[in-house]
């Protein structure tokens, strides 16, 4: 057992599940505007390592997360931080293949293989075939094309027993939008990369629960699109389910775009007594999440349906010696 296992009860004896999102940009951290690593005796993803073990969540879904990049010292981010959260259970889904440049930019793999799903092979679960809008672009769990390819992509790592997972890829914005880019005066014109969704059914004491790990698009609009389509795709998947990701959309607005939470659905009660879940989504945590050093606004979010108002409990967003944003943490019953 770790000592992230053991700081606290587990969900299985305290009822309620510790949830965290976390854009990690890659494991660094910008010094006067530039992402620089974070120099560490213990290796080039031990500053990364610790700060996601910090959170002891259950679930933690991982933004802008490095596989094999020479920048990040050639690790496989998200099997590291797995190890060093006790999370036995995890899925690394790259949005595109290619190597990091030192002026920010990317140079694209030669054979591209597109959305690939990296992890365990612990047995049992179900699994979905990665795809871009239901192509069926892409294979799961590590082999095959892109196996020692450097990626970037988003991950999922829990501690429940996850039943089934699925992956889909974003398609980038088709056209560029200026931004502020770390370490240059004024805007760049910088066009949008493939982006990476990845869903987990988990097992919790109340029943099986849907959680998805997300990261959008920077492009105003086209974060909206995928947002809804992210809705749609996992809409057969078991309630509630639970968003955690980098939306690139501020405060209340991704509730907005989703649909705030309603009447319950149906008049019979749910098994064990519970009552019926409220339809719509719920914002279950307000609170600034960048930049790090003084966070002025949320784009990092945490939103479920079919869960309870006031069901949500202990949200905040603590410092961590990595990333460009703070991560978000929350407690559920489920």
């Amino acid at each position: 057992m770790t000592p992230s296992e053991s700081a606290r009860p587990g969900p299985a004896r305290s009822g309620r599940v510790r949830f965290a999102t976390f854009n990690v940009l890659h494991g660094r951290t910008l010094v006067e505007g530039r992402p620089v690593s974070v120099r560490d005796a213990g290796g080039p993803e031990a500053p990364l390592v610790r700060a996601v073990a910090s959170l002891d969540a259950d679930v933690v879904a991982l933004q802008e997360v490095d596989r094999l990049q020479e920048r990040s010292g050639g690790v496989d981010q998200a099997s590291a931080a797995a190890a060093g959260s006790g999370a036995r259970y995890w899925r690394y889904a790259s949005a595109f293949h290619g190597t990091a440049k030192a002026d920010g930019g990317w140079a694209p793999a030669p054979s591209e293989p597109g959305l690939r799903v990296y992890g365990p092979r612990e047995g049992g679960p179900g699994e979905d075939g990665p795809g871009e809008g239901g192509t069926g672009e892409g294979g799961t769990g590590g082999g095959g094309t892109g196996e020692g390819v450097p990626s970037h992509g988003v991950a999922l790592l829990s501690r429940l027993p996850v039943r089934h997972w699925r992956a889909r890829r974003l398609a980038p914005a088709p056209v560029p939008m200026p931004l502020r880019t770390p370490g240059r005066r004024g805007l760049t014109l910088s066009r949008d990369q493939p982006r990476a969704a990845l869903a987990a059914v988990l097992e919790g004491n109340r029943g099986p629960f849907t959680v998805v790990a997300l990261h959008l698009s920077f492009v105003p609009g086209w974060n909206v699109r995928q947002l809804l389509a992210v809705r749609a795709w996992i809409a057969d998947l078991p309630g509630p389910r639970v968003l955690l990701g980098d939306f690139n959309l501020p405060g209340a607005l991704p509730r907005t775009v989703l649909g705030p939470a309603g009447p319950a659905t149906g008049r019979r009660e749910r098994p064990g007594g519970t009552p019926p879940s409220p339809r719509g989504w719920r914002d279950l945590a307000r609170t600034p999440t960048y930049p790090a050093h003084r966070p002025v606004v949320q784009l990092d979010h945490v939103l479920a349906s079919g869960i309870e108002a006031g069901a949500a409990t202990g949200a905040h967003a603590p410092r961590t010696p990595v990333s460009d944003h703070r991560p978000l943490v929350v407690e559920l019953p489920l």
